[in-house]
């Protein structure tokens, strides 16, 4: 007997559709529905003359997930049965991509408008479906499974068949395939590993570390190789940061600027392998997947177990730990209490560039209370024999080692199982292995110094409607009660307004919208209350609801309301008795639903990395890869001090869509090099990358608190990347500067050297999408108010920062705020300026038209003068050559242009920022707290300069509005001798327009306004005379 790996199920249910085409000659159709899914089909029962047909049936296919769908279809047809003569009429069809299934339980509704097969076909309605997977149990075979299998029809109610349950993660032995890393996150504390798409399989180490998400993508139309690993992490512990005063470089403006870089980028080993010439491969080798970093070396070293290790004389037992020496380099596993046969699964990993001895020694020691430790025996292991491995290659395989004395000269007791190899930074051992740079740190800062992939939460939009409520008793009988409805998700609480009419049945009818977060671990809470007084209200009911029984909605459709009972308020568990006696029949009427046809918004628009919806079943196909090489920094600042003298431990984090990512802490360096290599999938090109360096404070408890209470991560610098501006499959290589504005100026902290490509997948996909809007349709269909999208921004915020810093190790919250720019809505004068003059150079153009115009009519230049007369006098005889002409010189425009195309990506500019011109006053008022913490008198004196500011910007609105009063009363009789003036006017013109051919008055229009200076007069014109003196509503102002 064999036992057969767990199936999965894929679950088609045709649930209902309405408004066919009718087929049968009688104005009606009778309907079935057959679905297709890799050749194999399954059709649902007939439903007879009915334009509207109910199934509710199921239908299960194979689903083998060894394989990658991502590419296919599932094709839902609907069909007409032809009666008494055998046959079908085709009714309409939908394909729904394989990579928008989801598993059971996040199964929603979903309505498909039916399309046509060919150009010709009758074809209308909608068909309702859900579709989702399921996972079966193991079954015992005795047989090999047959090649192919006949789906199965279940009714709604007999599903016996079927032992439905969540799918679990992969054993480590496996790889499962598939196209988006997010896709297969439904258990956090399993690894979740994807392989690439032309289905090439890296098995991952048996040990159980993590393996790092640094694959690129091989960009060729046949294979794409894409390696995506997604890490949950939990349980965070607290933060601390302790600061210095930090000096700048220096201020030269070229300094700021970005710098091309020629880094070595791709693997490539050296003849004869790491050491010695006992390397797997006999000459150069250039890896595949990890070709946009420079390579790093490193010697690994795996302490798997030991056994039959002798115990102790004195105690009758042993306390046993390893410790692995190579020149002064020594790192030690944890000790086991009374343990004869340890397991620790350790990786050490020295680098080799610091390697200083040609022997590796492993010894076995005995922890002693008092006095050093007993010998218990070593192995020694000579680097010019140790092998080479590159992944893909399998996991070198520990074996056992019988351990010497401690001269060498003959066998002791006891065992060791060790694995020794020579690796780079593409070893799937690499992020979890002990580093000989760091091996300073200890407690919880080894865990807070590897990298590490973390996920942001899936997030959702909660909307609660508030209806109605009905017999509403207030406390006080003599009155009646001014109701209003509050609801609290967490630690967001929303209010309703407080009915118009004081009554017993108010009437609401207010949407209020928060956000929540999967695994959902709150609850909603509603209470009805009674505004007594202006600072008293009396709790008339409540309720809860657990958000996992809401109903989810994927567009505009209203949900189906419900009553809501409520329990009066202010009974306790020891008056039962009572409770029941007085259980309160006052209900209110909800409609609630989470939102799944919204993209939650926990970053600013303006730099926005993914605008996909929250319900995966309405996600497109990605139209590229994003690959990162995280090469270093150079010339970081000191952050901290440490034994007299400055120090920075440095770390940089990638965002990206819902996939941040964390390289490994670079301890004390000003020239941090990560060489670590990641990978995202692009769903909209004109979306940005956000990669900030942060100082890592948490390495051990060595750092101090601050007056704050805790030490903090600091922020060294942030670069943005806009995907659109890069071009695709060209590898760019450029040192980004790194300026941080500080209360005190911007400062150059350091420069990151970077290695980006884009890949675009189809071209087609790429144009589809600049056709389309950035946000989905709900967006649209039922907008948001400004101030609810930055208070559910704020709120999302809030809930992304709190689950990362759950994380292990925990991304942090000062970090993620960084980010995700939290303080970005803060008034700020220099940001003010910058968008001032942002707007001013814009208009620049117009301007400089104008003045060009200008000197045109002028005769400044009498050729150029000409030359327009010329211009204008064939565009009038030539009408339809206007706009022809129009967009051909755009046409040449951007054709002349492109010789000065940007050549790299857009950085922080300092000019643009208006940050090096800054008053340090306004750089203060920047930097201050809200609500402000400063003195009265700097409080005062800001206050006056908002005043002023304001007071020219009031000055500039008052008079754009009286030239548009102005405009309105040429006809409103406010004057009634120019309105009259006007209307004869109007009536005279019309009169002449209308008898005189369009061209003639077009001709006569354009050479009196661009006649010569000789014929104008220095005063100005009578239509603006006229105009300047109408009334305005100026008069009337206090």
């Amino acid at each position: 007997m064999q036992l057969q790996k767990s199936s999965v199920k894929l679950v088609v249910e045709v649930v209902d559709a309405c408004d066919l085409m009718p087929r049968d000659g009688e104005g009606s159709a009778s309907t079935f529905v057959e679905v297709d899914f890799l050749n194999q089909l399954s059709k649902t029962k007939t439903i007879p003359k009915n334009l509207n047909p109910v199934w509710n049936q199921k239908l299960v296919f194979d689903f083998d997930q060894t394989q990658n769908h991502n590419h296919l279809f599932i094709q839902v047809s609907v069909y007409n049965e032809r009666r008494p003569v055998p046959g079908r009429n085709f009714l309409g069809r939908v394909r729904i991509p394989c990579s928008n299934v989801v598993k059971e339980g996040e199964e929603v509704y979903q309505r498909f408008q039916l399309e046509k097969k060919w150009f010709f076909s009758a074809v209308k309605g909608e068909i309702g479906l859900k579709v989702f997977y399921v996972s079966a149990r193991p079954e015992k075979k005795s047989s090999p499974p047959k090649t192919k299998s006949k789906p199965t029809s279940v009714q709604e109610n007999t599903n016996n068949n079927l032992d439905i349950k969540t799918l679990p993660a992969l054993p480590k032995s496996e790889l499962a395939v598939a196209d988006s890393p997010k896709s297969l996150t439904s258990e956090p504390e399993k690894e979740i590993s994807t392989v690439s798409l032309n289905q090439n399989f890296v098995s991952p180490s048996e040990c159980g570390v993590e393996e790092p998400n640094k694959e690129p993508v091989k960009a060729t139309l046949e294979t794409i190789q894409h390696i995506h690993k997604h890490k949950v992490q939990q349980q965070g512990v607290p933060f601390t940061m302790q600061g210095v005063n930090l000096q700048g470089h220096s201020g030269d403006p070229d300094d700021y600027n970005l710098k091309d870089t020629n880094p070595q980028l791709g693997e490539q080993w050296p003849i004869g392998g790491g050491f010695g010439g006992r390397g797997w491969m006999g000459g150069e080798r250039f890896a595949s997947t990890f070709d946009l970093v420079e390579q790093m070396y490193y010697l690994y070293v795996r302490v798997v177990k030991a056994k039959d290790l002798p115990p102790s004389s004195i105690t009758g037992s042993c306390d046993p730990y390893v410790e692995v020496k190579l020149g002064n380099y020594k790192g030690r596993t944890k000790h086991f209490d009374k343990k004869m046969n340890p397991e620790w699964h350790q990786v050490f990993a020295f680098s080799k560039d610091r390697i200083q001895s040609s022997v590796l020694e492993v010894f076995v020691k005995d922890k002693e209370m008092l006095g050093r430790d007993d010998y218990l025996g070593r192995v020694v292991f000579d680097l010019n024999e140790v092998p080479t491995r590159v992944p893909p290659d399998s996991p070198l395989a520990p074996q056992w080692y019988r351990l010497e004395d401690r001269r060498g000269q003959g066998k002791v007791r006891g065992e060791i199982m060790v694995a020794v190899w020579m690796g780079t930074q593409a070893d799937e051992s690499f992020s979890e292995a002990w580093h000989s740079d760091a091996s300073s740190v200890y407690g919880e800062g080894v865990f807070n110094i590897r990298s590490k992939v973390y996920v942001s939460p899936k997030l959702w939009y909660l909307r609660v409607n508030v209806i109605e409520a009905q017999d509403v008793v207030p406390n006080d009988r003599n009155r009646l009660p001014e109701v209003f409805v509050k609801v609290q998700v967490g630690s967001q609480v929303l209010k309703t307004k407080i009915c118009s009419n004081p009554t017993t049945n108010p009437l609401w009818n207010e949407d209020l919208v928060f956000v929540v977060a999967e695994p959902f671990e709150e609850q909603l809470f509603l209470t009805v209350e009674d505004r007594v007084h202006p600072s008293k209200d009396d709790v008339l009911g409540k309720t809860g609801l657990p958000l996992s029984i809401i109903e989810k909605r994927l567009d505009h459709r209203p949900v189906h309301s419900r009553w809501f009972n409520l329990e009066r308020f202010g009974f306790g568990a020891l008056e039962a008795d009572r409770r029941r006696e007085l259980k309160f029949s006052s209900r209110v009427h909800l409609r609630v639903c989470l939102e799944g046809g919204y993209h939650v918004l926990d970053e600013s628009t303006m730099y926005i990395s993914d605008q996909r919806p929250t319900a995966k079943q309405l996600w497109k196909q990605p139209v590229g890869i994003l690959e990162v090489g995280i090469l270093g920094a150079q010339g970081l600042l000191p952050m901290k001090m440490r034994d007299g003298r400055g120090s920075t431990d440095a770390y940089c984090v990638a965002k990206y869509g819902q996939k941040w990512v964390r390289t490994r802490t670079i301890l004390d360096t000003f020239n941090p090099k990560w060489n670590e290599q990641y990978t995202w999938e692009v769903y909209d090109p004109c979306t940005v990358i956000t990669m900030g360096v942060f100082d890592n404070c948490h390495l051990g408890g060595g750092e101090k608190p601050t007056a704050g209470g805790g030490a903090r991560d600091s922020r060294i610098g942030k670069v943005r990347i806009r995907l659109s501006t890069l071009e695709a499959h060209r590898i760019y290589t450029h040192s980004y500067p790194l300026l941080v504005l500080h209360p005190h100026g911007v400062k150059k902290m350091g420069e990151l050297q970077l290695a980006v490509r884009f890949t675009t997948l189809s071209l087609a996909n790429m144009i589809y999408v600049y056709g389309h809007p950035l946000l989905p349709k709900m967006h649209y269909l039922h907008p948001f108010t400004v101030n609810q999208v930055d208070n559910l921004r704020y709120q999302a915020m809030g809930i992304v920062a709190v689950r990362l810093g759950r994380a292990e190790p925990p991304l942090r919250k000062e970090v993620v705020e960084y980010m995700l720019d939290v303080d970005s809505h803060m008034w700020s004068m220099r940001r003010s300026k910058a968008n001032f003059f942002r707007i001013m150079s814009l208009l620049s153009g117009l301007f400089s038209i104008s003045r060009w115009f200008s000197d045109v009519c002028n005769w400044r230049n009498p050729i150029t003068s000409v030359l327009v007369h010329i211009l204008f006098l064939i565009l009038i005889w030539y009408p339809e050559l206007i706009l022809p002409t129009l967009f051909l010189y755009m046409f040449l425009i951007g054709l002349w242009n492109y010789r000065f195309r940007p050549r790299h990506p857009p950085h922080m500019d300092t000019k643009l920022s208006w940050a090096e011109a800054v008053h340090p006053d306004e750089l203060d008022e920047e930097f201050d707290t809200f609500p402000t913490s400063k003195p009265h008198d700097i409080v005062r004196m800001r206050y006056d300069r908002l005043r002023s500011i304001a007071g020219r910007i009031q000055t500039v609105v008052g008079d754009i509005a009286t030239q548009g009063e102005r405009f309105h009363s040429l006809l409103s009789w406010r004057d009634p001798r120019a309105t009259a003036l006007f209307i004869v006017f109007c009536l005279c013109a019309a009169v002449v327009l209308y008898t005189t051919p369009f061209k003639v008055v077009a001709l006569l229009g354009g050479l009196y306004y661009i006649r010569h200076p000789r014929f104008r007069s220095k005063l100005p014109s009578v239509p603006s005379n006229f105009f300047k003196r109408m009334p305005a509503q100026t008069d009337s102002l206090l």
